[in-house]
């Protein structure tokens, strides 16, 4: 296979479009003091209070390492609150504070828009068939 035609695998697009969202994201995040980690804790923790580290790594993609770094920040931040000590088990769950949730807010609208700018070539029925194809590929790779 030559180089001309690895760019013309699905496999190389999905990783140029993932940067290339990668790096919007960065710079419309920055200005809310942002990291996409942090936005994507964030916004992990709108949906589903009380999550752990575990399964705020496994959301964001990243190790629980990685994640343990991005709660301190937030938590630093006064963004995120977290007990002391686990109510049950190792855990500490995490939730917003009312500062997270209002930066997510604002944040989410910069990130929305970029996701609308990068399907406005889509109608809706295309961007639904594209979502259920990516689903997809992700099962496949799963198993």
């Amino acid at each position: 296979m030559t180089q001309e035609d690895a760019r013309r695998t699905v496999g190389y697009q999905l990783k140029r479009v993932q940067a290339a969202l990668r790096a919007a994201m960065d710079g419309a995040l920055r200005a809310h003091g942002l990291t996409t980690p942090q936005y994507v804790c964030l916004e992990l923790l709108g949906q589903q209070a009380r999550l752990s580290n575990a399964e705020l790594a496994r959301g964001a993609f990243v190790t629980r390492q990685s994640m343990n770094v991005v709660l301190h920040n937030l938590e630093e931040a006064g963004l995120v609150e977290r007990p002391s000590t686990a109510p049950t088990g190792r855990a500490l769950p995490t939730r917003l504070t009312a500062s997270g949730e209002r930066l997510l807010e604002a944040a989410r609208a910069d990130v929305m828009a970029i996701e609308r700018r990068m399907t406005s070539g889509l109608d809706r029925a295309q961007a639904q068939i594209l979502m259920t194809q990516l689903e997809h590929m992700s099962e496949l790779l799963s198993e």
